[in-house]
């Protein structure tokens, strides 16, 4: 005789995203803070040949990745070749190259400064001043959002160019502590509006609005798209969304120790799940300009799931 059926054997994970349920969030979030790295260099994997990655190597990086959403790895100097980032995304999961109109025709954008005449000098990317709080794609519509994104640096400023990084999950947990009101309001399909992009021949982009916190129906998992530019978004004219953009542009501004700051020089790169990140202004070496590789994915790597990461 077959024993009987446990329906709660059965029954999906709960969300540690429901605002309603409190109990799955304290478990996951408690992990989740209790995991996080406050020291860069623990983020960090040294790997001899990103090309071909060793089992210890690759089962590092996925590590990271799953605790924190982000490493940084630490290869030769000399694997300069854009190629590098794709061989590395492959041996990682990654397979949904995702092309911008910025992009080189391979879909891989190379970050360097440019001249406003080549398209690309009126961006602050391919600028050397500052780049604010973002996650990549953050102007695209839900069904093309940018999950994860690899950068390679061929050749590091002569001075600044550094990056602080945060997983967006710890963003995420200091919002919702602060109060739900907060990150319900950031959960509004209409909390962001990215205004319309025009150029020469009229509408490039129109104007996309969206949450800023989402969670993806297909694996439950959190996703974020946000800038703390002012010229590039206009928030949902309301007192709770007000409070929840003036909450989280200071809690940006804030000492948080989970936020990790470093320089990448040559050979470093980093692969996150979009986490939330800025750059500091640099100056350059005319001779030998600063130079990153970017490539963004719509899917994730195949880090493994955490058990507590659903509850």
């Amino acid at each position: 005789m077959n024993a009987p059926t446990r329906p709660d054997l059965l029954a999906p994970l709960a969300s540690p995203f429901d605002l309603d349920d409190e109990a799955p969030y304290q478990r996951w979030r408690d992990a989740k803070l209790a995991a996080a790295p406050i020291r860069a260099q623990d983020v960090v994997v040294d790997i001899a040949n990103p090309r071909a990655l060793t089992p210890i190597e690759h089962g590092a990086l996925l590590q990271r990745l799953s605790t924190s959403n982000l490493v940084v790895y630490r290869g030769p100097s000399g694997a300069a070749g854009k190629s590098v980032l794709v061989d590395l995304a492959a041996q990682l999961g990654l397979r949904q190259l995702d092309s911008n109109w910025l992009a080189d025709e391979d879909g891989i954008s190379h970050i360097t400064q440019s001249a406003a005449s080549d398209g690309r000098g009126g961006f602050i990317p391919y600028t050397d001043r500052a780049i604010r709080w973002h996650t990549d794609g953050y102007y695209h519509p839900g069904e093309r959002r940018i999950r994860s994104m690899l950068l390679h640096c061929v050749r590091p400023a002569r001075e600044g160019g550094h990056s602080a990084l945060l997983d967006h999950e710890i963003a995420y947990i200091a919002l919702r502590d602060a109060s739900t009101d907060y990150v319900r309001a950031l959960m509004a399909p209409d909390a962001m509006t990215i205004p319309a992009r025009e150029d020469d021949d009229g509408v490039a982009r129109p104007a996309q609005s969206g949450p800023v916190f989402s969670v993806d129906p297909a694996d439950g998992r959190l996703h974020m798209r946000y800038t703390a530019r002012t010229r590039s978004i206009e928030w949902k004219n309301d007192a709770a969304t007000r409070r929840a953009a003036d909450f989280l542009q200071a809690l940006l501004a804030s000492a948080l120790p989970q936020v990790l700051r470093l320089r990448l020089e040559a050979g470093m790169g980093v692969v996150a799940h979009n986490v939330l990140h800025d750059r500091s202004a640099f100056s350059d070496d005319p001779a030998a300009p600063r130079l990153l590789y970017r490539a963004r994915y719509r899917d994730l790597t195949a880090a493994p799931e955490l058990p507590w990461r659903n509850g």
